[in-house]
Order: C-alpha cells, then sequence, then structure tokens
C-alpha cells in the first residue's frame, strides 16, 4: 500500500503528528554474519561440482569435504550472531556450544578431505587440514569462553538477570518473527519501535540487577502475552485482514510502549536517588572523620 510522506513544510501539512515516531535508525542493529561468513559457502559448491570427475573414492571424499565446509559455515553464522548478542549484553553466559570454534575444526577437516580426494598423501592432507583450521581461527577468533558480568553483584544474582534477560530476549524475537509473518509494513515498524522501548529496559537492568525484581513482570508476563497477542495477530492476518484486529494490536503496542517507556524512566529515577543517598552517607561519614570536601567540583 503506498505510504504519503510529509512534515511540518509539506504542502497541505498542519504540522508534525502528535506522535512523532524515533528515527528509523534508533535501536538499529547491526547483522553480526558479514560477507566473509556468506563467502565460505561458496567453496563446498565449487569442491561438489570438481568431485563429480574424480572417481568413485574421489566422489566420495569430496562430496563429504564440502558437507563438512557447509556445516562449518552454517556453525560459524551461528557463532558470529550469538558472539553478537553476547557483546550486547552487560550481564551474559558463555555460549553453551562453541560454534566458531567448531566451524574451523570442520573448515580443517573438510580441507583434508578435499585434499584426500585429490590422491594427495595423508601428511600433506593433515598438514593443509590444520592449516585451514588455523587461518580460520584467525580471520574470524573463537567463542566467548567465559561468562561476564557485573563487579559487585553476586553470581547468584548475574545468573537470574541473565536467565530473565535470555527469555525476554527470546520474546522479542518472536513477536519480531510474528510481524514479519503477517506482512504488514505498519505492524512490523510498530513491533520494532517496542522492540527498542523493551531493550532499553532490559539494558537498564542488565546495569543495576537490584532492578530485576521491580521488572521481572515486565521481562516476563508482559512480553510472554505480548509475544502470544503478535502470534494470533499473524495467524489471523494470513487468513483474512481484519481492519479491527490490525487497530486493537497496533493499540496494544502503543500501550505497551508507554508503559514500558513510564517503567524505564521510574527505574532510572529510583537509581538516580540511591546514587544521591550515598553520596551523602558518605559526605557525612568522612565529615565526621574530620575530612573537610568541596562541594564545589575544581
Amino acid at each position: 500500500m503506498a505510504q504519503r510522506f510529509g512534515g511540518k513544510y509539506s504542502p497541505g501539512s498542519a504540522g508534525d503528528p502528535p506522535d512523532t515516531p524515533p528515527p528509523a535508525y534508533a535501536g538499529a542493529r547491526v547483522n553480526p554474519v558479514g560477507a566473509r561468513a556468506n563467502v565460505m559457502f561458496v567453496p563446498p559448491v565449487v569442491l561438489g561440482f570438481l568431485s563429480l570427475g574424480a572417481g568413485a573414492a574421489g566422489l566420495v571424499l569430496g562430496l563429504a569435504g564440502a558437507a563438512s565446509w557447509i556445516l562449518g559455515a552454517w556453525l560459524l553464522r551461528e557463532g558470529l550472531k550469538a558472539e553478537a548478542a553476547f557483546n550486547e549484553r552487560k550481564v551474559a553466559h558463555r555460549p553453551a556450544l562453541p560454534r566458531k570454534i567448531l566451524a574451523a575444526g570442520l573448515a580443517g577437516g573438510g580441507t583434508a578431505l578435499a585434499t584426500l580426494s585429490g590422491d594427495t598423501g595423508v601428511p600433506a592432507a593433515v598438514l593443509y587440514g590444520v592449516a585451514a583450521g588455523a587461518l580460520h581461527l584467525a580471520a574470524f577468533g573463537i567463542d566467548p569462553l567465559r561468562g561476564k558480568g557485573l563487579g559487585g553483584v553476586d553470581s547468584f544474582q548475574q545468573d537470574r538477570v541473565a536467565r530473565v534477560v535470555d527469555e525476554a530476549e527470546d520474546y522479542l524475537d518472536d513477536m519480531g518473527a510474528a510481524a514479519r509473518r503477517a506482512g504488514d509494513r505498519q505492524v512490523l515498524a510498530r513491533v520494532e519501535r517496542f522492540q527498542t522501548t523493551a531493550r532499553e529496559l532490559i539494558r537498564t537492568v542488565e546495569e543495576d540487577p537490584r532492578d530485576l525484581t521491580a521488572a521481572r513482570r515486565y521481562l516476563g508476563v508482559y512480553l510472554m502475552g505480548a509475544r502470544d497477542a503478535a502470534v494470533k495477530f499473524a495467524d489471523i492476518q494470513q487468513r483474512s485482514r481484519d481492519a479491527a484486529a490490525r487497530d486493537r494490536f497496533m493499540q496494544l503496542l502503543a500501550d505497551l510502549e508507554e508503559s514500558f517507556g513510564r517503567k524505564t524512566k521510574t527505574l532510572l529515577v529510583d537509581t538516580n536517588t540511591d546514587l544521591a543517598v550515598e553520596i551523602d552517607v558518605l559526605r557525612e561519614r568522612l565529615q565526621r572523620e574530620g575530612v573537610r570536601l568541596s562541594r564545589t567540583p575544581t
């Protein structure tokens, strides 16, 4: 459907709408899978075609090497996504499966099989495989091998935050998938706006795990309900373009966005209040010890 674009100074415009959306780049996330990772799917295709005329043994070894390369390229993509999600969060567990390391091993194994398919000796094939695995690690690195958290926060609290954050991110991803399945660009844009607002609340909780108790209902029950509503809306849109259902879903997203935004602001105000109280307490203690502090920064 065509969409009219205009602004304050456009012909026939009475000014900006009351609910001005944030810039399109707000909350934008760069795809962690770059061209280098996508190129890794090309060599197995070439190897598969070249193996067709290499005889029975060469064909089997070549196809096995191509399969190893394809599996390694897929694991590499998933490893890059997991690493990007790990780097984005303040509190996170290390990936349970070291996908990038396994991808390097599969790249080395596939190279060794490809070398053997050309009637090369085993020692040379092993050397080529080791070199390919080492170059893969040098090009793409390894997976995060340790979890990360905040200093001064016990591991139990960090684990609680990490579990809630993982669950909340899964709900948001499911909402995005449902919105794309619905095939409505305006709905998808509104869901992405809500995802940005919800992730601001998530980052606030990560920076101060003490806020988890106050925000847990938002990151659990509310997001789960929003996910379920998005899935049901996508099902309705695929069966029939129900305008009433679309309006109700858009209003729900608007209400959720406003509610999550207010909660984030409330948590930030509480954090600033706690900081001011701690500073005042510290000043009083220092004054009792005879230390005078100037309130004017130098």
